[in-house]
């Protein structure tokens, strides 16, 4: 887990992906790399998802792979098969916590009230999915509810809203890890195979901080 925090740290921004072409994935993965964000969080919203991991994992194997929107024990045991580093989820469900755990594997669940994050602090849990973060309250919410924890160094990715325009007021925060968004590729540009923008997306956001 330690590496996986080190790299999100880094980078600063976790690209979500929603896509349903496996094709797509090499030239999606190098337009992402070469705009200086060599991760991604594929989300299993698609049929393609594991089959997207897997041809990443085998062909790019340096970059950092995340699994979104694990919802079962399925979905888990897939993304690890898969060769996921790490995966997230919109809400916390104890019995995808509990079975991340029983693997070892880097699992951050979603949170959106203190309740949450004691519930993950009980399972021994330390990063979280703040989501759906601008719905929720933004900023001035996520403040509200990691000042409490601070101390325990719990913090967040928040993501859903995030975008060019308030990116850098989560990146000031000190209980921020990094933050997710879909607006660096979004489903558009993966299917017009427009992969030069999303590199110039990367490029753009990178400068914001």
């Amino acid at each position: 887990m330690n590496d996986i925090v080190a790299k999100l740290s880094k980078y600063k921004i976790v690209p979500v992906i929603a896509i349903d072409d496996p094709d797509h994935a090499l030239p999606l993965a190098d337009a992402l790399s070469e705009g200086g964000l060599p991760l991604i969080e594929i989300t299993f919203r698609t049929s393609a998802a594991a089959a997207v991991l897997a041809i990443l994992r085998r062909e790019r194997p340096n970059m950092l792979l995340g699994a979104g929107t694990i919802l079962t024990a399925e979905d888990l045991k897939a993304a690890i098969d898969a060769g996921a580093d790490f995966a997230v989820a919109p809400g916390l469900n104890l019995k995808i916590c509990e079975a991340a755990l029983k693997n070892n594997f880097p699992f951050m669940p979603g949170i959106m009230t203190p309740t949450d994050i004691e519930a993950g602090m009980t399972l021994g849990l330390q990063y979280f999915k703040f989501f759906p973060a601008e719905a929720a309250g933004g900023v001035t919410y996520l403040s509200s509810i990691a000042a409490p924890y601070l101390h325990k160094n719990i913090r967040f990715i928040p993501t859903g809203g995030v975008s060019a325009i308030n990116l850098q007021d989560y990146l000031k925060m000190k209980s921020v890890l990094a933050v997710g968004g879909t607006w660096i590729a979004r489903s558009e540009d993966i299917h017009a195979a427009d992969w030069p923008r999303i590199k110039e997306k990367c490029l753009e956001a990178l400068k914001t901080f």
